[in-house]
């Protein structure tokens, strides 16, 4: 049987080494690091006070979802509170701060955190395309704030699943794409759903209905519209990017609206902050909260996928509208829910429809 070979009887195997060996330095001990774990070396596994804890992909994944129905879940309660039960009665001011919010932190995320490669703004055409965009999206999110003042969450959720159909309609008129039969036909339950929702929403509020379907209207309108403008290889931004340069252009658009409709807010929010500190703690979380929507959103799609994402967003509607009822107790009606869950099938048959007919497609 042969023995094992060591590393001194390797090492006394080489000649160049023979004299190296009779020196004091060859009685020294050798010692060979160990191998890192697999887990250390990947980056997941993290040290705390007793040893360390692995952190799966899918663990990681499921935090960034639940961060995201946090987040999401979260600025609609705060917005309703503060516009309906504690008297903040200022939905444009409200939204400019939610726009101060997201250039702030998108800015801190790009620049110190690097969390994507920052892009610029290369001509003057792109800058007129992206304040159009802007210009939309603050007509949306002005619509669905002023929509919470008058109607409650759960309906209001019931109204914003109807996007599709707003953004079939506009892909339609705007750019003339046709959809398959079935797509279209997925659409029915969509709009009969909502419209057996409004027949019986005991908290009906008429001003608050057309400015949430405006709100509806506008979100898809900005789909379409951005999907049309910033189609060259050399104008597309990085949805960071994107929110980086179109929050502060959407807070300047909102100044002078909330100035002549709203007043001086912002002198009203400092005098009522120095009697009431809990007003500023509010706003604070209520804008912080409001940009982790979109980071979250861009951390989902990133861990996930954009048609994750969207699944997520239907069952997001119906847990946003368990959630408000079970904090808020607005009353709901057997025939009410009956339209939100006609709504929401009709939203999940539109979504299959949509990938059966790119299936095809291709």
């Amino acid at each position: 049987m042969v023995d094992a070979q060591t590393w001194t009887t390797r090492r006394m195997s080489n000649p160049r080494l023979l004299d190296a060996s009779s020196s004091p330095a060859a009685d020294l001990a050798v010692d060979i690091p160990a191998t890192p774990p697999g887990d250390v070396r990947s980056g997941t596994s993290y040290s705390t006070y007793g040893g360390s804890f692995l952190v799966t992909p899918t663990l990681s994944t499921a935090a960034i979802i639940a961060s995201w129905y946090l987040s999401n879940i979260g600025v609609l309660l705060l917005n309703k509170y503060l516009l309906s039960y504690y008297g903040y009665r200022y939905p444009i001011f409200l939204t400019m701060l939610h726009m101060l919010s997201c250039a702030a932190y998108s800015y801190v995320a790009i620049h110190f955190l690097e969390l994507v490669p920052r892009q610029h703004i290369v001509s003057r055409r792109q800058f007129l395309k992206i304040f159009a965009l802007s210009a939309i999206f603050c007509f949306s999110v002005v619509c669905g704030n002023t929509s919470l003042r008058y109607l409650p969450v759960s309906f209001n959720q019931a109204i914003g699943a109807t996007t599709p159909f707003f953004t079939a309609i506009f892909a339609c008129i705007i750019t003339c794409k046709k959809e398959s039969a079935e797509v279209y036909g997925a659409l029915l339950p969509v709009v009969f759903g909502i419209v057996l929702a409004s027949n019986s929403e005991p908290l009906f509020h008429l001003f608050g209905f057309l400015v949430c379907v405006g709100s509806t209207a506008g979100r898809a309108l900005k789909s379409v519209v951005q999907g049309i403008l910033l189609t060259n290889d050399s104008e597309k931004l990085h949805s960071m990017n994107l929110l980086l340069y179109m929050a502060p252009m959407a807070a300047c658009i909102l100044l002078p609206f909330t100035l002549y409709i709203e007043g001086n807010v912002a002198a009203m929010t400092i005098e009522k902050g120095k009697g009431d500190r809990y007003i500023v703690f509010l706003l604070l979380g209520n804008a912080t909260v409001a940009y982790l929507v979109n980071l979250t959103n861009f951390l989902v799609t990133k861990h996930t996928s954009a048609l994750t994402l969207q699944v997520l967003g239907n069952a997001k509607a119906a847990v946003a509208a368990v959630v408000s009822v079970l904090i808020f107790r607005n009353p709901v009606t057997v025939m009410g829910m009956t339209g939100f869950a006609v709504t929401i099938m009709g939203v999940v048959l539109y979504s299959e429809a949509k990938k059966r007919s790119k299936v095809t497609t291709h």
